[in-house]
């Protein structure tokens, strides 16, 4: 095991079809149609961690709360942080300030219908959307008491998200609330993502493991994320163009396993003892 840094995990707990990737194809009004295989793969990603004796952050999708509120529960017990991640995962960018505030609401009242009344502090946007023209949604986390956001990539090549300048490490953002980024590395001038998902899947490990030990020697504390759906290569398949099938399914066969590497090769908590919030 790599170091005395504790990095911090975290999964976004929701099902295949909710992903913005798919939202074309499987829109928001057909997912109590669709099969739910969350459970299955949160255990599964339950089990390894028990086995790495490893806790971390769930941030739990309020409308799969609301369906499954015995998974949410068993997550709780097994000792895992409960944060949220929006009711219905819909982007920041694509709500108003009150659609925001109000889905916001809904997420942490879906958790408490689980009969959890664990202190909420965390927050991650769907597809990481708090960007420069959302950053009013920070303020309205402030205002119910969320201590902690992580949606910020301080990367500025992706279409759908992120914040080019932004800082790399954690940091304040209101009077009460901190960011905490989601991880890159700078090589010759660049920022180079090496948080999890989609880039865990689609890189080889070795690169995971070599940005998470450079992050590690300069005292950095890495914060990686991932999916119950990327360790179910079973999970149905839609029609997809080229470019959006490689990013959901590359991979998948695989992730189970790398995961299993990660949680040998570095240590693990909640975000909230990272950041001692």
């Amino acid at each position: 095991m790599s170091g005395d840094v504790v990095n911090a995990l975290s999964i976004d707990l929701e099902d295949w079809f909710c992903v913005y990737n798919l939202s074309q194809i499987v829109p928001r009004e057909t997912w109590d149609g669709r099969e739910l295989r969350v459970v299955d793969s949160t255990r599964r990603i339950l089990d390894l961690f028990a086995r790495h004796r490893t806790r971390a952050t769930f941030f739990v999708l309020g409308w799969i709360a609301d369906r499954v509120p015995h998974l949410i529960r068993e997550v709780a017990e097994r000792g895992h942080e409960i944060a949220v991640h929006g009711y219905s995962h819909t982007l920041v960018t694509r709500m108003t300030e009150p659609e925001f505030e109000a889905d916001l609401l809904e997420s942490v009242a879906a958790v408490r219908r689980c009969g959890l009344e664990h202190e909420i502090i965390g927050f991650r946007a769907p597809s990481f959307t708090i960007v420069k023209r959302t950053m009013w949604a920070l303020a309205i986390l402030e205002k119910h008491g969320f201590r902690y956001d992580s949606s910020v990539f301080p990367i500025g090549f992706h279409p759908d998200y992120g914040i080019g300048d932004a800082p790399m490490d954690p940091y304040p953002v209101t009077e009460r609330l901190r960011e905490y980024p989601m991880s890159c590395v700078e090589f010759m001038g660049r920022r180079l993502p090496c948080s999890g998902g989609g880039y865990f899947r689609l890189m080889p490990y070795a690169y995971t493991r070599w940005a998470i030990r450079r992050l590690n020697r300069e005292g950095r504390a890495a914060v990686f994320y991932l999916h119950p759906w990327e360790v179910d290569p079973g999970q149905p398949r839609v029609s997809l163009p080229l470019s959006k099938r490689i990013r959901h399914y590359y991979g998948l066969a695989r992730t189970e396993a790398k995961l299993e590497r990660l949680l040998k090769d570095f240590r693990f908590t909640t975000i909230r003892d990272v950041l001692a919030v």
